[in-house]
């Protein structure tokens, strides 16, 4: 890699992401909260934000949930600099309206604009509002149906198509163009489907937190695919940094120990979750050794801050551009890789 590593942050869009009993950090998903949250990590040189889409709370359904979308576009006319990347899940959106959608959202932001694609886990998301949620492999057909009109419109082209699922005529939507050709594709998943449909159609592929030989076998498998342009990649990690590695893993264990906690939310996540999800199969089996989401820890940025500088400047030797990072408690921890590991790294 040449060019310098980006950095990003994982929205508070349902609170925690290691574990929902920490005293030092409120279970809070609030507008509120992820408005004060994405303002100062883009002040504290921070690149990206990711605002995760869920229609109810995927651990629990009486908690909060932010709306990805709604507050994509708000944080697009507040902030100035940091790329706001909200996630889409196909099934819940017809390719034209959200496409509009995505312009919006473009023009707002003046060019600083992505979307996420994932083709959703979540059955009950689906089931429970009377939404078709077919199989796994069959979602990805769908999506990538979905995805190619989405490109198109947003290009601003005129689009007719007609296909398995879709059928559009003479559609062309507008503003289109103004800052860049369209807004950025970013594309997660690891199944087969979703390399091929990620070297197919994405413009970044999200990879979950795991150990540096994994992600460099998954970057090579998807670099060897065709492409019409070549791809970057993105990594999903739960940090954790301290003054030595010790101290750093004294931290691991408490969060841990928390997260342990909430085997009864995981249980019930498990329960709503297509067998098929590579995700929740990796994940489930390092729930109890790693905290965070998408893999978490396993990503293993765990340690000192020399340690953690490390790591990730091995990851980007390996191809990762993007790291999009959780914390916990999520202000303060934020506050230390701005201050600690930004300027070890950069």
């Amino acid at each position: 890699m040449t060019n310098a590593p980006r950095f990003g942050i994982w929205a508070a869009v349902h609170g925690a992401r290691a574990a929902h009993h920490d005293p030092d950090e409120p279970d809070d998903a609030s507008w509120d909260r992820n408005r004060a949250l994405v303002l100062e990590a883009e002040a504290l040189g921070f690149d990206a934000v990711l605002v995760a889409q869920h229609t109810a709370n995927p651990y629990d359904d009486g908690r909060d949930q932010l709306e990805a979308w709604t507050a994509s576009a708000a944080l697009a006319a507040l902030t100035r600099r940091i790329e706001i990347i909200a996630a889409i899940k196909p099934g819940l959106y017809h390719p034209v309206v959200l496409a509009k959608m995505a312009l919006q959202i473009e023009h707002i932001a003046r060019g600083r604009f992505a979307l996420n694609l994932v083709n959703a886990w979540n059955r009950a998301e689906f089931e429970r509002a009377g939404l078709p949620f077919p199989a796994h492999d069959a979602r990805y057909a769908y999506g990538a149906e979905w995805i190619g009109l989405v490109d198109r419109l947003m290009r601003g082209e005129r689009v007719t198509h007609a296909g398995p699922h879709f059928r559009v005529e003479d559609y062309q939507l507008r503003p289109a163009g103004t800052f860049r050709a369209r807004p950025t594709i970013y594309l997660g998943g690891e199944s087969e489907p979703a390399r091929a449909l990620a070297a197919e159609r994405a413009d970044v592929w999200f990879i979950n937190g795991q150990p540096l030989d994994d992600v460099a076998a998954l970057i090579a498998d998807v670099a060897a695919r065709p492409a019409p342009a070549p791809l970057r990649y993105g990594l999903s990690a739960f940090v954790i940094a301290r003054e030595t590695d010790a101290a750093a893993q004294i931290e691991h264990a408490r969060l841990l120990a928390l997260a342990n906690r909430d085997a009864g939310l995981r249980a019930g996540t498990r329960a709503r979750t297509d067998a098929a999800s590579v995700m929740f199969a990796k994940t489930d089996a390092a729930a109890t050794r790693h905290v965070g989401t998408n893999g978490g820890t396993a990503a293993g940025l765990v340690g000192s801050y020399d340690t953690v500088a490390a790591r990730i400047r091995d990851f980007h030797a390996a191809g990762i551009d993007l790291f999009m990072l959780q914390f916990q408690p999520f202000e303060a921890e934020m506050r230390r890789f701005a201050e600690q590991i930004l300027p070890r790294v950069r």
